[in-house]
Formats: C-alpha cells, sequence, structure tokens
C-alpha cells in the first residue's frame, strides 16, 4: 500500500521514538541525559548487562554499539513486534492519533509530484542567490550588510534577492525545461483572476529560503524594500510542500543544536532568527507568519522540554504571548512547558542584539519566566482587586485557566503557585512574602511586641493560653490537611502570637494542595519546626492529632479552638476600647460594660459540651465534671475492693 507524501514525514515529526523505545527498555539514568534527549540502556535485541543501546531522541535513530543494530521508530517496532512496515505504520499512528489513509493508487504519483516540485524550489532557491549578485540588488545587500550580515552569513543562510520583475523566476524557470504549472503550485507564481498570464509572486523582495527539518527547501519568505508595500513580509502560499503551520524557521540546523548551546529559543521572524544564531544562540527557530499552532508547540518539544519563546516587547509582543498562555496549558506534561523572556519596551531581538550584545540577550533568556508568572501578569496587571467581588473574579478566572490541565499533579503545582502569588498580592496587610533561599515563597513572621506591650496586661493575660491553642489548630490541622478549606478564611483571620506558629500557618495555607501536608511544610521549613511543635505536652495528648483520620473529632477540635481563640481576642479589643472611652471619670456604664465582657470571656473558655455537662464542687473548691468524678469514684472504688480481697 502507498501512502500520500508527507504522511510518514509528519508520522516521524509527532513520535518521540525515546518514547517507543522506552515501552521496551529501562533508561540508564546515569549515563542518561533526558534533557538532551540522550538516552542508553541495555540493547533489546542481545543479551546484556551493560547499558550500549544508545537513542537520539532529538534525531529519532536508536544504535547499539554491541550488536550494531541500527534504525528509526519504525524500524524499532518491526524488529520487537515482528511486524511489516505497514503494520509498524498502523502501531505508531494510533499512537500518535493519526488515522492512517485508505489505500491511494494515486500516491506514488502524488510522491513523485511533490519531489519534481522540491527540486523546482531548489532551482528557484539558486537563482534567487545569484539576482542578489546582480547591480539591481545593491540596495538589498546595503540593508543587509546595514543588519550585520557579512558575505559568509548572506551564504550560510542563502539569502537571496527578487527583482520587481513581474516574471523574472518564471521566465528562468520556464527556459529551463519547467512547466509552468509546476512553478505556481510550488507557490513560486500566481495565475490573475481574469485568466491573464501568470506572474512572479515574490517581487522587489529579499528572499529567505525556508526548509523543513530534513533541509528540503518547501517554500520562500520575502521582505518588501518598499516601505509602502501592502505586506512587510510575504510567505510562500500553502502547498502539497508547505503547510506554514506545522514548519519552523531554520527547524533541521536547530535541532541539531538544541541542547548543545543553551535552550531553544523562538523569534518573530527570520531577522530575529538569524540575529541570534549568528550571536551564538544556533538553537533558534520561529513561526511562519501566523501565530504559534499546536503542531508547532509540538515540534518544539521534540527539540527541547523547555523552549523560551523571545517576544518583541511591544503590545503585538505581549499579546502574542498572552494567546498562546491558553494554546499551551491543554497541551502541558510533567516536564514539558515553556518560558518567555519579553525584550525591553519596543526592542525586538536583533535591536537588543546590536544595541547591548550578545552578553545582554543570554541575561534576558536566562531570566525567562515560567508560564504560570505570565498567566499571573496576564489575569492581574493594570487591575484593581478592592473589593470580594474582583477577588472572587480572579480566582475564577485563575481557576477556568489551569483547569484544562491534563495531568492532576501538574494542575495541583499550578494552583499552589497561583495561590502563592496570591498571597503576595493579598497578604502584604499582615506580613511580608518573600522568595527563600531555593527559591520558594516564605512569608515573614509578624514582628515581636515591643516591650511596652509586653508589660501591658493585655498581652500577658490571655498570650499564653492563646499560643497554646494556636498549636493545637496548626497540629490538628497537619495531621487533618483535607479540613483546611473549610477553616481557611479562619484560619487566614487567625494572627499567632508565636512567631514559629505565624510560620507555620503560613506554610500550612500556602501547602495546602500538597499530597503530603506535613512532608510538604518540613521540607520548606525543616523538620525542627515541625518536631518543636508536636513536641509540646498539651498537643501529644490531642485525639484529633493522635488519631489521624478521624474527620469529625478534628473537625469538632478546630472548630471549638477556632471559636475560643476567636471570642477571646474579640473580647480583648473590646475591653481595649473601653479603656480607650474613659475620660477621667469611671462612671458605673463603664464597670458594667467591662463586667459583661468579662463575663464574655468566661462563657468563651467553655465550649459546648463543658455547659451541657453537670458539676461538682471538691473539698479544695475546684469544679469537676460528675460523669468525670463518678469514673474516678469507681476506680477508686475497684482498687479498694481488690486490697480489702488480697
Amino acid at each position: 500500500m502507498s501512502l500520500p507524501p508527507g504522511f510518514i514525514d509528519e508520522l516521524r515529526g509527532r513520535l518521540s521514538l525515546g518514547q517507543v523505545v522506552g515501552r521496551k527498555v529501562m533508561w540508564d539514568n546515569r549515563k542518561s541525559n533526558q534533557g538532551k534527549g540522550d538516552l542508553w540502556a541495555p540493547c533489546p535485541f542481545h543479551q546484556e548487562k551493560t547499558a550500549s543501546f544508545h537513542v537520539d531522541d532529538r534525531k529519532g535513530f536508536y544504535y547499539c554499539f554491541g550488536c550494531h543494530a541500527k534504525g528509526d521508530a519504525f524500524n524499532f517496532v518491526q524488529e520487537t513486534e515482528n511486524v511489516s512496515f505497514m503494520e509498524a505504520v498502523e502501531i505508531l499512528a494510533r499512537e500518535a492519533g493519526m488515522p492512517v489513509p485508505r489505500r491511494d493508487p494515486e500516491a506514488q504519483q502524488k510522491a513523485d509530484r511533490r519531489t519534481r516540485l522540491s527540486d523546482v524550489m531548489e532551482q528557484a532557491v539558486q537563482h534567487y542567490r545569484l539576482q542578489l549578485r546582480t547591480a539591481q540588488a545593491g540596495s538589498a545587500r546595503d540593508y543587509l550588510d546595514g543588519r550585520g550580515l557579512d558575505a559568509a552569513a548572506l551564504e550560510r543562510w542563502e539569502i537571496g534577492f527578487a527583482p520587481d520583475q513581474r516574471q523574472g523566476v518564471l521566465s528562468a524557470l520556464k527556459a529551463k525545461g519547467i512547466d509552468e504549472a509546476l512553478i505556481v503550485e510550488a507557490g513560486l507564481a500566481a495565475r490573475p483572476d481574469d485568466g491573464g498570464p501568470a506572474y512572479d509572486r515574490f517581487r522587489g523582495r529579499i528572499i529567505f529560503p525556508i526548509r523543513d527539518s530534513r533541509g528540503r527547501a518547501i517554500a520562500l519568505g520575502g521582505r518588501a524594500m518598499d516601505a509602502n508595500a501592502r505586506a512587510k513580509y510575504l510567505n510562500s502560499p500553502e502547498t502539497p510542500l508547505f503547510d506554514k503551520g506545522r514548519s519552523l524557521y531554520n527547524h533541521g540546523p536547530a535541532r541539531e543544536a538544541s541542547g548543545k548551546n543553551g535552550p531553544l529559543v523562538v523569534a518573530e521572524g527570520y531577522m530575529d532568527t538569524i540575529a541570534l544564531v549568528e550571536a551564538g544562540f544556533a538553537a533558534t527557530v520561529a513561526p511562519l507568519g501566523t501565530a504559534i499552532t499546536a503542531e508547532q508547540l509540538q515540534l518544539m518539544w521534540r527539540m527541547s522540554p523547555e523552549p523560551v519563546i523571545a517576544l518583541d516587547g511591544d503590545t503585538a509582543g505581549l499579546r502574542a504571548a498572552m494567546r498562546l498562555i491558553d494554546l499551551a496549558l491543554p497541551l502541558l506534561e510533567a516536564g514539558r512547558s515553556l518560558r518567555f523572556a519579553i525584550m525591553p519596551a519596543g526592542l525586538d531581538p536583533d535591536d537588543v542584539l546590536r544595541a547591548q550584545g550578545a552578553g545582554a540577550m543570554r541575561r534576558i533568556i536566562e531570566g525567562a519566566v515560567p508560564l504560570v508568572q505570565l498567566l499571573w501578569r496576564r489575569e492581574t496587571e493594570g487591575k484593581v482587586f478592592d473589593s470580594p467581588e474582583r477577588k472572587a473574579a480572579l480566582d475564577k478566572a485563575l481557576r477556568d485557566a489551569i483547569r484544562v490541565i491534563p495531568d492532576p499533579s501538574l494542575k495541583s503545582h499550578y494552583g499552589q503557585e497561583l495561590k502563592d502569588l496570591r498571597w503576595e498580592l493579598f497578604g502584604k496587610g499582615r506580613s511580608t512574602l518573600r522568595r527563600g533561599g531555593r527559591g520558594d515563597w516564605r512569608r515573614d513572621p509578624p514582628p515581636h511586641p515591643t516591650a511596652g506591650t509586653r508589660a501591658s496586661a493585655l498581652a500577658v493575660g490571655g498570650a499564653a493560653e492563646d499560643r497554646l491553642r494556636e498549636g493545637v489548630i496548626l497540629a490538628v490541622l497537619l495531621r487533618n490537611p483535607g479540613l483546611i478549606d473549610e477553616f481557611e478564611a479562619e484560619i487566614e483571620r487567625m494572627d499567632c502570637h508565636d512567631p514559629d506558629h505565624a510560620t507555620l500557618r503560613s506554610a500550612i495555607l500556602r501547602r495546602s494542595g500538597a499530597g503530603e501536608l506535613e512532608a510538604a511544610v518540613e521540607d520548606e521549613l525543616g523538620a525542627e519546626m515541625v518536631a518543636r511543635l508536636f513536641a509540646q505536652p498539651h498537643i501529644a495528648v490531642v485525639p484529633a492529632v493522635r488519631r489521624t483520620g478521624d474527620a469529625s473529632n478534628a473537625r469538632l477540635c478546630l472548630a471549638e479552638e477556632l471559636a475560643k481563640l476567636s471570642a477571646r481576642r474579640g473580647h480583648a479589643r473590646e475591653i481595649e476600647d473601653a479603656i480607650e472611652d474613659v475620660a477621667g471619670v469611671v462612671d458605673e456604664g463603664l464597670t458594667w460594660r467591662l463586667r459583661k465582657a468579662a463575663e464574655s470571656v468566661d462563657r468563651a473558655g467553655r465550649g459546648d459540651n463543658e455547659d451541657r455537662a453537670e458539676y461538682d464542687t471538691g473539698d479544695n473548691g475546684a469544679r469537676m465534671r460528675r460523669d468525670e468524678r463518678n469514673a474516678l469514684d469507681n476506680l477508686l472504688g475497684s482498687i479498694n475492693f481488690a486490697k480489702r480481697g488480697s
């Protein structure tokens, strides 16, 4: 069965040889460098203990240094599955999500025509290169020289020139015996709607050849020399050779260089790509006249797990970056994302290189921000969040944006990072969020009380009890993280007396999405701080801390302790307000107000269960719950009975 032209190339472009081979082998992680697509394993074709089987995932080939087996993904499936070539194609097509075309009797004729079109394109490239050396290309050579391209660079990039002639390349190729229909089909010429003679598509333009990943000329790009031209840049139309949404400028050379000389950089156009490569950033590609497509993203990820999108620092560049966020989010996987290097305002990469040099560009690329940071910028920049409704709208926009991420773990990490950024934006009134030494966000503890406030009755009276309750609340949360969402608002409002408690409270809220909350907090703050919390005697005996998994008991404990803590502090503030109202005379109204506040504090100290219990007064005047006293009396009675019996 013959396949349509280009099907095998497209299928090969969608496949990752590393994933295909990875189903049959165990990679040697000590020898492999997965970030660069350099993979090693024991050979699946012969018995061995050492990893002599090498996969170059970027080039799509494997080779065994022991038995000398070699090939691509199709060969590998044929050998390991014992199937024919067409069966291997069907297996890999299903994996890539591509339907295998039905039998096409004319496939061979189409393949032959595609080969002839590629030959036509190669001859056109050579024709345009010769035209760049003619007298009428003087202004084009001056322009290229002004952009820093010397003769060697022009040769490397095969740059040419299309004179402003109606039938320049058309006449030249027809003179070589090439049929006019092929010239038109290759996108080099066009026929007018009125049925007149065909004319050159590229006129008065500098020509940039566009090649596929295998180095075959498939299209042209042209930059107008006339400032009044309708289109500054013009690409070949869609042809049997060229699909602009599935092609990248400088694809082949960038694939070779990727992983060897820094990250894969994605520029906006030809000149930016050429300037970056000439400055040492060899792994640079560009889309071709359109916004980046999903297919182009897949091509980029085949070369690098985290391409850097280097966009112009103008409004159009920023808009392009923001649009790319929504395209990329549903395609993200663990270890596969994007970073964004936004140029200074009004500059493109070529401007930066010429004005500030390669060092400045390298710093911009190294400082590229992750996709999640740009998502946050898009949803918050220029907006004011001074009401609950606006904050809720932000939360909804962020949730909707990351909902499309298919990997649950990755989605959880995005949610956690956005929660950190939200905390930074809205939590600065209470404390300051800063980057820790490992790049994670940390919140500074609240300031210690001054000597004056430490000496006040209010600070001394309830602070110790408050610290005990804070510790219980934090310990229960660490052991029962599923309750955080239910009590999140109360926890956020809980101002901690103890600086360690304040730090723990912030870490718990930030890491609430982690699978193992206690381990995540220990990883952030250190195991010592968590150990100090659980070492406190009053915490060790709390049932909700000792019996993890008892959600109902933990829920009641949290609700009670948070309510008591809130009540105590509310009453303390009420007493402070009353004291401030004193104007030199302590009248009956003030004493009544303070008495009521004291009664309220006393009620807050008793939980609902205590209020319903019956109490007895002991000989020493202390109150004891009657059920507890009865249990103690019974225990003492049984002990005395045992003694008499002995």
